[in-house]
């Protein structure tokens, strides 16, 4: 139960911190719009992160047909993980595309 708990901490202190510097970002480069924009799209991917068992152990109608057996909770927190990274990956892209012009 211990280890479960410290990678519980550490999930939720990374993507934590991560979801604080995209806000400062977005906020230092779209004003409190874009800041409010941004925390509105990382409510998912924390809840996915830090509440992963509770979420994967959901059985019920969701918004297009239902959710008919438990999710792993790790798979869960991956998922959380790989949206929140999302606008980072696109950022590099983005920083990538534009550079070859």
């Amino acid at each position: 139960m211990m280890l479960g708990s410290r990678t519980m901490s550490w999930n939720r202190i990374l993507s934590g911190l991560l979801a604080a510097v995209y806000i400062v970002v977005a906020f230092l480069g779209g004003g409190a719009k874009g800041a409010f924009t941004l925390a509105l799209f990382v409510i998912l991917p924390l809840g996915c992160i830090w509440f992963s068992n509770a979420m994967g152990g959901y059985i019920g109608p969701v918004w297009r047909g239902a959710i008919t057996h438990p999710t792993p909770g790790l798979v869960v927190c991956i998922a959380g993980w790989l949206l929140l990274l999302l606008p980072a990956v696109i950022a590099v892209i983005y920083a990538f595309n534009h550079e070859k012009t």
